[in-house]
This record gives structure tokens, C-alpha cells and sequence, in this order.
């Protein structure tokens, strides 16, 4: 019998989270990988030691919002400067139940506007030293897709 966690994301918000001294503390180095299909990766693309081709490397804090993200991302890829470029965020992290991985959306971020995901942070999705981020792009001119996951397992 699978095991999911009953908390809502309301209730994550809530929990108080200590401010990170970013001039005190080393940051982590964030492995991102981004497609801009506006899909995310399978996560067999994360299987047996494999990645996908498409990572950058970030070093940031655990306090880092989605927002912030979103703005070192548009850094390195121009075209997703676009107002109105979709970002879809998610944590691919491994699977304690069996081999592999599993993947988690934690938010949503667009280019030129405010959204309610934009002060969500690592720290307040329960990210983990060493799990993976991945981000969906998707161009402002085609709608984002309903579930930029393809089905790939449920969310913890």
C-alpha cells in the first residue's frame, strides 16, 4: 500500500521557516535541467546514474524563490525573457521505495508577472541537498500545458 502525505501546500506555507544568512552560509549547487517543450522530463530520463543533456549548474541557498529561479534561468536563455514565458517547476528526487526517482510540481512562474508561486522557496518544498530540479518552458505565444508532467507518478 502506497503511503502519500496528507499536508496541503497551505500548510507547508505555514511552517516558520529560519532566515538563511546568505553571507554566513556556503550555498548548495542546484543541478537544473529545463526543456522548452513547456513538458517536463520523463523521469526515466533520470535512471541508472543518467541525466538529461540540458543542465545548468546554480549555486544558490535553500531561501531561494521560484522567482529568483526563474531570473538566473532567463540569464542564460534569452528567448525565455519573453513577457509572458511559462515556467514550470518541479523537484525530481529519489524514490526510497524502489530504484529510480520520483517528481514533485512545486509551482508555477511566468515572465513579466506577478504570481502567486513567485516567494516560494526550496527550503518551503521540502527540497533536499542532492534532488534535482527541473523546469518546464513554456514560449508565451503556445499555452502551457495542463500537466507538464505526462504522468509521471503522483506527487508526494
Amino acid at each position: 500500500m502506497a503511503l502519500e502525505s496528507r499536508i496541503t501546500q497551505e500548510e507547508i506555507r505555514k511552517i516558520p521557516v529560519k532566515p538563511i544568512d546568505r553571507e554566513k552560509t556556503c550555498p548548495l549547487l542546484l543541478r537544473v535541467f529545463t526543456t522548452n517543450s513547456g513538458r517536463h522530463h520523463r523521469v526515466d530520463e533520470f535512471a541508472r546514474g543518467q541525466v538529461p543533456s540540458s543542465e545548468l549548474q546554480i549555486y544558490t541557498w535553500m531561501d531561494a524563490s521560484l522567482k529568483e529561479l526563474t531570473s538566473l534561468v532567463k540569464e542564460v536563455y534569452p528567448e525565455s525573457r519573453k513577457k509572458g514565458t511559462h515556467f514550470a517547476f518541479a523537484i525530481v528526487y529519489p524514490d526510497p521505495q524502489r530504484t529510480g526517482y520520483r517528481v514533485k510540481d512545486i509551482g508555477n512562474t511566468v515572465s513579466g508577472r506577478r504570481g502567486e508561486n513567485d516567494s516560494m522557496t526550496l527550503q518551503s518544498q521540502r527540497f533536499q541537498i542532492g534532488d534535482y530540479l527541473d523546469i518546464a518552458i513554456t514560449p508565451p505565444n503556445r499555452a502551457p500545458p495542463q500537466n507538464p508532467r505526462m504522468g509521471m507518478g503522483r506527487p508526494f
